[in-house]
């Protein structure tokens, strides 16, 4: 079984919304399927069938994130010891030179992303452009719109 790379507080992250999941989401929603179906003909029962549809995508969910902990290679962030280089788990703070706006990313396993929180996934097209780079250098990311450059202003290491 291949492992895939997941920092420590994402592991966390994932955790907590899998007890989440199974301890308020899925009681709340058996209680309302058992709601539904005492209101008699389940054929025409919109409330039933959003229920249902409900159940089915957080019992999705909940075999996603099992699945994702369960071939997670948890990696400690504060205990990467790369110098300047940025790797898997770094936080680089990057400068576009074409908007000229600053940006920050985390780079993490596909399974933690979240690109609204700034967690890049380590396969995202910026994140590969940014793996042994170091500050001060320069970037090129292919994007659909043509190449973007990024300076790298900085590059840190912390849980």
């Amino acid at each position: 079984m291949n492992r895939i790379p997941m920092t420590a507080n994402g592991a966390e992250r994932l955790r907590r919304q899998l007890e989440q999941l199974k301890s308020v989401e899925r009681p709340q929603v058996i209680e309302a399927i058992a709601e539904a179906r005492a209101h008699g003909d389940l054929s025409e029962n919109a409330e039933y069938h959003a229920a249902r549809e409900r159940q089915g995508f957080i019992e999705g969910r909940i075999a996603s994130i099992d699945e994702a902990l369960a071939t997670a290679e948890i990696i400690d962030v504060a205990k990467i010891d790369a110098g300047s280089k940025i790797v898997f788990g770094a936080t680089v703070e990057l400068f576009n030179l074409h908007s000229e706006q600053e940006v920050r990313y985390q780079i993490v396993g596909e399974k933690e992303a979240d690109i609204d929180q700034g967690l890049l996934s380590v396969t995202a097209p910026i994140a590969r452009a940014m793996i042994g780079k170091e500050q001060g250098d320069v970037i090129e990311v292919n994007a659909p719109g043509g190449i973007i450059e990024y300076e790298v202003l900085s590059v840190a290491y912390s849980g």
